[in-house]
């Protein structure tokens, strides 16, 4: 579990799709004097660019002066789901380290499972802030992105500024603050995103369909029901 508040910008020295395990590994190093791997132990997680993985080497401080580094394993499903695969060696990612039971939730619960993968289609200042749109691979997340709730972008906890469902995108606005501390800040048109949704949207969604067919099944008239309360909240919103 994370919240994705992003700790450090760490930089890829490898992406190695043929590893010693017959997989693939991704080593990334991290600025000189980085606590990041201060209490660091072998198989903890650690997110990517919001994708959750294990570390499976690390060392923390070199007797060389060499850059903090470690070494995690990515999944074959991992890579589908993910642009992690386009990674080369130079490429800037977020890191955020697991949550622990004392943090504070600065951000909003992120799992590190992704979703999907979002093309940036818009990126324009607002004073020293800066808009960008996104368009997902899957545009079934949709259902699950709504005006000023949460969503995780490459791990970094953000607010949702605009939707559009017909078109399929969504905005948010980086303040300058978070311009300096995410690598999603530097992209550009055409460039992609590790997306995961608001996992609590989830859970509601899972449990409104049990109810409502559980209501089915009993005869007491799910879809009455909810086009019932569809009813409701559009004639609130033109009140």
């Amino acid at each position: 579990m994370f919240t994705g508040i992003v700790e450090e910008i760490g930089v890829v020295a490898e992406l190695n799709p043929h590893d010693e395990t017959g997989g693939t590994s991704l080593t990334i190093q991290l600025p000189a004097g980085s606590q990041l791997l201060s209490d660091a132990h072998l198989g903890d997680s650690i997110a990517v660019n919001g994708c959750c993985l294990t570390v499976t080497t690390f060392d923390a401080a070199t007797a060389s002066g060499a850059p903090p580094q470690f070494t995690v394993g990515i999944a074959p499903e991992t890579l589908r789901l993910t642009n992690l695969g386009e990674l080369v060696g130079g490429s800037r990612v977020n890191l955020e380290r697991a949550v622990r039971a004392d943090t504070r939730m600065g951000g909003h619960f992120v799992q590190g499972h992704v979703d999907t993968v979002a093309t940036i289609t818009r990126r324009e200042p607002d004073g020293n802030a800066v808009t960008m749109r996104f368009a997902p691979r899957s545009r079934d997340v949709l259902r699950y992105v709504v005006y000023k709730g949460f969503i995780a972008l490459d791990g970094a906890s953000l607010t949702v500024t605009k939707v559009d469902d017909d078109e399929g995108w969504w905005e948010v606005m980086l303040i300058s603050y978070t311009q300096e501390r995410i690598v999603t800040a530097a992209k550009k048109a055409g460039d992609t995103v590790n997306v995961e949704v608001d996992m609590t949207a989830k859970y509601v969604e899972k449990s409104l369909s049990a109810y409502l067919l559980s209501l089915e099944e009993t005869g007491a008239g799910g879809f009455p029901l909810l086009q019932k309360m569809v009813e409701r909240m559009v004639a609130q919103s033109f009140s």
